[in-house]
């Protein structure tokens, strides 16, 4: 047989495999009404191993695994089907109409902003990107940010939440577990980190150097070619760019950026100190309530699975149905239980789409502890 003919040959194949595909789907409606009514599960494990032991042994040696793949993607996309058709559409799914029929069609210019550190911050950078006339009130803390949000104090907030080089920051991921907020738009900043002293300090003079945590992890290559500096961890690196302009000392420096060098009167010891020269960090601004602005194609949400082989899969089956893209998948150890984890995931679609309204209803209703953190557009 020539490649032409053999593939003839596939093509006829297919159209049977297509026909019997759907003849499948809509039997498996029928057996989700029936599990619907009886109040049953979507999964059958004892189910899909007889289906599996059947095929193999139709098959014969040789293609076992080649069956189990096989089955087991029909298994997910038969499931999913049936998930939605027993699966109502949710509150969740009347709460995102209602954001994108209430909310406005322009992104605000100006708002009350909440913003981590002082002036110089890079958070205040990345709130004058997403702002044209931010009202910015500073705090010491994430948490602080969150709670001005949720009092109402401010309408938005900015939080960092990951690194290009230095990954995510825990610590608000571990905070969106915590609070109850959306996320309304995102940005990203290439980070460009300089080492700022006093006028007439030189490197050599330098005892101790100051920055936070993301940024010293995002510089590690110099402080390790300098081990005679002493790395001292605070909540900010414009706060350290202060702290050193305020301090009478000559033997500290900061990590900061070259805008806090010309708003506190520090000289730029060494430039581009980061690791790698396309440092980007993201931003989001979040909200107390949900706000859904057009042009929202990126959806984060969080969903705890249980502690059985196979659960992440099956959400990740899911997604995979759809054909949706996911952009970043970020797991958390739950405080209190053993060797249990909720999971972060970012993933590129349109709020829009009826499908995936259902697919964010088929997650609330079978998955722990979710909760839709926002759609949104990415500047």
């Amino acid at each position: 047989m020539d490649l032409k003919t053999a593939r003839k040959h596939i093509d006829a194949i297919d159209e049977k495999m297509v026909n019997l595909l759907k003849e499948r789907m809509e039997t498996a409606a029928e057996i989700a009404a029936y599990k619907r009514d009886h109040h049953l599960p979507v999964t059958d494990s004892a189910r899909e191993r007889d289906v599996l032991t059947r095929a193999a042994d139709l098959a014969g040696d040789g293609m076992t695994n080649y069956i189990k793949v096989f089955y087991s993607t029909i298994f997910d996309i038969s499931k999913s089907y049936q998930t939605r058709v027993m699966t109502p559409e949710s509150e969740l799914a009347d709460r995102i109409r209602s954001a994108l029929e209430r909310t406005e069609k322009v992104f605000p210019e100006r708002a009350v902003v909440a913003c981590q550190g002082v002036e110089g911050a890079y958070s205040q950078q990345a709130c004058d990107k997403l702002f044209k006339l931010p009202n910015i009130v500073y705090f010491r803390h994430f948490e602080g940010v969150i709670q001005a949000v949720q009092s109402g104090l401010c309408r938005y907030g900015i939080l960092p939440i990951e690194n290009s080089s230095f990954g995510s920051v825990n610590q608000v991921y571990d905070l969106m577990r915590a609070h109850r907020f959306s996320i309304v738009r995102g940005c990203r900043m290439l980070i460009h980190h300089a080492l700022l002293a006093k006028k007439d300090v030189r490197i050599e003079d330098l005892r101790e150097v100051y920055s936070h945590e993301q940024a010293i992890g995002q510089c590690s290559e110099f402080l390790r070619a300098h081990p005679n500096l002493n790395v001292n961890v605070v909540e900010n690196t414009a706060a350290a760019a202060k702290m050193v302009a305020a301090s009478e000392r000559t033997d500290i420096a900061a990590i900061s950026s070259r805008n806090c060098a010309e708003l506190y009167a520090l000289r730029v010891l060494r430039d581009d100190v980061q690791n790698n020269s396309f440092n980007y960090t993201r931003f989001i601004c979040i909200s107390k309530d949900l706000e859904i602005y057009p042009g929202a194609n990126k959806i984060s949400l969080i969903a705890s699975v249980s502690h059985r082989p196979g659960a992440l899969h099956e959400i990740l089956a899911k997604f995979s149905a759809l054909g949706v893209n996911l952009t970043k998948l970020e797991s958390r150890p739950i405080g209190g239980r053993d060797f249990e984890f909720c999971f972060y995931f970012d993933f590129d679609a349109s709020i829009y789409s009826s499908d995936v309204t259902a697919l964010l209803s088929d997650l609330e209703a079978g998955t722990d502890g979710f909760t839709f953190l926002g759609a949104y557009g990415e500047v």
